[in-house]
């Protein structure tokens, strides 16, 4: 599949905090691309890059093939963006912002801007700073998708927003892309709804790549099992394909990492007795792996 974004051993300080160290992978076109991450983390920061208001360090970032820092025409007029503060003129009226926003893109779909405004119950006249949070929300993805971009960068869509405005964005996201085959970057702290709608996943720890793979390959190479210990042995042992392990005494709950019936047996070779087994969420393997090869007894 083509590349829309390919980021190359992308490094970002700010002073002496690193925000990314040698970051490196691929975006496909027509892909939801989740990014996932303690606050912090620097999926901010990439995002940053993405739309060329920061440069690297070192390493690399090109959108459509071109550095979003030195080629801006032909980057920025094929995304959309939706930032976490919205960040719209207060003093403008819903009717004011569609005009404005479709005055920097050639390719605005008038007939789009007003369907979704009918879908999103957003009154032409109606001025921002009287805008719900979660109508502020919706009037920006409105900008974001009427010029149909190719590219959909949202950074935290669904901060501060009730369960139906977050359905009804992710609704629109999700029908967008499957639609018209946009690629869409969305980072979020809410890992169900990443969960829900993405196809691929890139986690972000401390500015490093922890993991990137598919749901689909996250969800078969990951497992959680409840696992009971020999008689004798209290202390869960150091393996390598445990990702994290808690318990007490000789009952533990296990998040390994592989091939699903290898570490089934490599668990039972050790003796112990799988009393439960579950495919782990997704916010279940981003906690262990947060804590990493801790065996935390209680």
């Amino acid at each position: 599949m083509d590349s829309v974004i390919r980021i190359n051993n992308l490094s970002h300080s700010y002073g002496k905090k690193i925000a990314l160290h040698d970051v490196s992978f691929d975006i496909p076109k027509g892909r939801v691309f989740g990014l996932v991450g303690e606050n912090g983390a620097g999926k901010t920061t990439l995002i940053k890059h993405m739309l060329g208001s920061l440069s690297p360090d070192s390493g690399s970032i090109t959108l459509f093939g071109a550095e979003p820092t030195k080629d801006p025409t032909h980057v920025l007029g094929r995304i959309g963006y939706l930032s976490e503060d919205r960040d719209l003129p207060l003093w403008m009226r819903v009717s004011e912002l569609m005009n404005y926003t479709r005055a920097f893109y050639p390719g605005w779909d008038e007939s789009y801007a007003q369907k979704l405004l009918q879908q999103f119950r957003l009154s032409p006249g109606a001025k921002i700073r009287t805008l719900s949070r979660g109508e502020k929300a919706r009037a920006g993805l409105l900008m974001a998708l009427a010029h149909k971009p190719e590219l959909l960068l949202l950074d935290e869509p669904s901060s501060g927003l009730d369960a139906v405005s977050r359905s009804e964005i992710l609704g629109v996201v999700v029908r967008s892309v499957t639609e018209e085959g946009r690629t869409v970057v969305f980072s979020s702290h809410l890992l169900d709804e990443v969960e829900r709608v993405v196809d691929d996943v890139a986690m972000i720890r401390n500015g490093k790549l922890e993991l990137l793979m598919s749901m689909e390959d996250l969800r078969a190479h990951h497992q959680r099992r409840i696992v009971e210990l020999p008689e004798g042995v209290d202390e869960f042992p150091a393996l390598d394909y445990v990702i994290h392990a808690q318990g007490e005494g000789r009952e533990w709950a296990v998040i390994s990492h592989g091939e699903a019936n290898a570490t089934r047996h490599a668990l039972e070779d050790l003796g112990a007795r799988i009393l439960d087994e579950s495919v782990p969420s997704l916010n279940t393997v981003f906690i262990a792996r947060v804590n990493g090869e801790q065996r935390v007894t209680h």
